[in-house]
């Protein structure tokens, strides 16, 4: 698969595992662009989309944990509002400010 066409197969995929949350992608295009660039560049590289923020242990185990979405993300947009990679933002997370 073409790089362009697995960004946009995640972007896709991110879209609609944020509206099922109630959350919106990142509103800063090129944030979001490079999070899906490094999400494509993993799957790609690796076989698996691992958050671009996070670092590979090589253990399949620990890394299992920071394929998007990762464990942490739930909790950080609950708590910060948005994870830890920028991609995810709760929708009133501006609001909070």
């Amino acid at each position: 698969m073409a790089e362009d066409e697995l960004e946009k197969e995640i972007l896709e995929w991110a879209k609609k595992y944020a509206r099922e949350h109630g959350w919106t992608l990142n509103p800063d295009e090129k944030k979001l662009d490079v999070v899906i660039r490094g999400l494509a560049r993993n799957r790609k590289k690796f076989g698996e989309a691992y958050c671009p923020c996070r670092l590979r242990t090589g253990d399949a185990e620990k890394d299992a944990l920071i394929i998007c979405p990762c464990v942490y993300h739930k909790d950080e947009v609950a708590n910060q509002g948005s994870c830890h990679c920028s991609l995810y933002f709760r929708t009133d997370a501006g609001e909070r400010k």
